[in-house]
């Protein structure tokens, strides 16, 4: 930042900074006592502008599409020590929620690294008939049935350990599509986090010679 307005010194006083250069300590000053959330709002109104003028329609399904990842930005300790998530690592993590069709974050939030990442899901605000695709690290049923709930769909990689009983089988499937059913979870607390059926597809990625299986 500093850098960035240095290199503008003829625009500086205009903007009534001032002539004389700009410390850290000053920027940080004034970084403290001005409301976060001004910048925030205005973040968020940049990105849906920018969604809605570059939406395209990559997909032949209705509806928008998102994924949803973080990604864990290093703090030094020293200087962060709010930020400990490890013995002596520092850090945050950023959640970005992606427009894969516009091609451009449409949300966002920060937290400490050491939060896990299903805990943001509850941070989104879901749309009715739009697609959210997420990693396992996101497999909570009861934070994936609210979004079922309000009329929207996910796509969710599942882990290994997934628990559920076979209701339906799909007979004619597309190709590299292994297997395409309906299930239920197993057990009094996972079935009252997801109460009803949902559908699990086991694929094969020819590529990377890989098997995935999604719900």
């Amino acid at each position: 930042m500093i850098v960035a307005l240095e290199a503008h010194q003829g625009k500086r006083y205009h903007l009534g900074l001032g002539r004389e250069p700009i410390a850290k300590t000053t920027l940080a000053s004034a970084n403290q006592n001005r409301d976060y959330r001004i910048f925030e709002d205005f973040a968020f109104y940049m990105m849906k502008e920018a969604c809605e003028k570059r939406s395209t329609h990559i997909l032949d399904i209705p509806g928008r599409k998102y994924a949803f990842d973080s990604t864990t930005i290093p703090l030094c300790l020293a200087t962060f020590p709010w930020a400990k998530f490890r013995k002596k690592k520092g850090g945050v993590k950023a959640h970005v929620l992606y427009d894969i069709e516009a091609q451009i974050p449409a949300f966002y939030t920060v937290t400490t690294a050491s939060k896990h990442d299903s805990t943001t899901l509850s941070t989104i605000n879901y749309e009715p008939n739009a697609y959210y695709i997420f990693d396992r690290a996101y497999d909570s049923f009861k934070k994936l049935y609210r979004i079922h709930l309000t009329g929207s769909f996910f796509v969710v990689r599942a882990k290994s350990n997934l628990k559920c009983k076979f209701c339906k089988w799909k007979r004619r499937m597309l190709k590299n599509i292994l297997s395409d059913a309906e299930v239920k979870l197993i057990g009094y607390t996972s079935e009252k986090k997801y109460p009803e059926s949902f559908r699990i597809i086991r694929f094969y990625d020819e590529e990377d010679e890989r098997e995935f299986t999604f719900f």
